[in-house]
């Protein structure tokens, strides 16, 4: 009789390659059609370029996207504005959140999407499944669901947001959000001084009358 742990080994060894093949097996096919897409807004072919680096469950950021969007509405023909992921290891949902939205960036809806999680960020952030609104807002936006699925499983797409966390860091990043200008990291502790740098670059005769509306809305910036 044949020695049954070189029988059990044989079976294990089949068992551990076979896991292995369907694993790699799965990964190609949740990749199958993804691109690496860099999230623009605004003018992409403006000289001034404003870039953020964020995490989609971070408070601070949430309360600063709609002064984003007031900027661009304003000065969006003459700003290149650039997302880019930055998840804290803090946020136990931030890397899943940012790969979701990078699905449905891949069905040219990431800023929607993006504005649905922050819009909703205290719901998805508090709840023990937050896939389960990840889902429910690539629904509300109508998105092609199974697609949507098997992106949200994508390893090039968490590999894109891990990429861009090794960014920047690479550029000293510690917290979020952290915003460059034209390559220069800004410093600033309101909302006022925020969008008053942005207006003395795209039109520096704004500058002044920018940051008195800014100041006067009484909104203050802090992480």
């Amino acid at each position: 009789m044949k020695n049954p742990w070189i029988i059990i080994g044989v079976i294990v060894a089949v068992l551990f390659g076979g896991a292995i093949w369907y694993s790699g097996t799965a990964t190609e096919a949740n990749n199958e059609g993804v691109e690496i897409i860099v999230n623009v807004k605004g003018n992409p072919a403006a000289s001034v370029t404003l870039v953020e680096y964020s995490d989609l469950q971070c408070p601070a950021c949430a309360a600063f996207q709609p002064v984003v969007s007031q900027l661009l509405e304003e000065y969006g023909e003459s700003i290149r504005f650039e997302y880019k992921h930055f998840p804290l290891p803090i946020h136990s949902y931030a890397v899943q959140a940012a790969v979701a939205a990078e699905a449905a960036g891949q069905q040219d809806k990431f800023f929607e999407y993006h504005d649905l999680l922050f819009e909703n960020q205290q719901t998805w952030a508090s709840s023990r499944t937050p896939n389960t609104f990840f889902l429910q807002y690539a629904s509300e936006l109508e998105l092609d669901m199974d697609l949507f699925r098997q992106h949200m499983n994508a390893s090039m797409l968490r590999d894109k947001v891990k990429s861009e966390l090794d960014e920047g860091r690479a550029l000293a990043v510690t917290g979020t959000p952290t915003f460059f200008l034209n390559g220069q990291r800004m410093v600033f502790d309101t909302y006022a001084a925020f969008v008053a740098q942005v207006a003395a670059v795209v039109d520096p005769s704004s500058a002044s009358s920018t940051e008195v509306e800014a100041v006067g809305s009484g909104i203050r910036f802090g992480l």
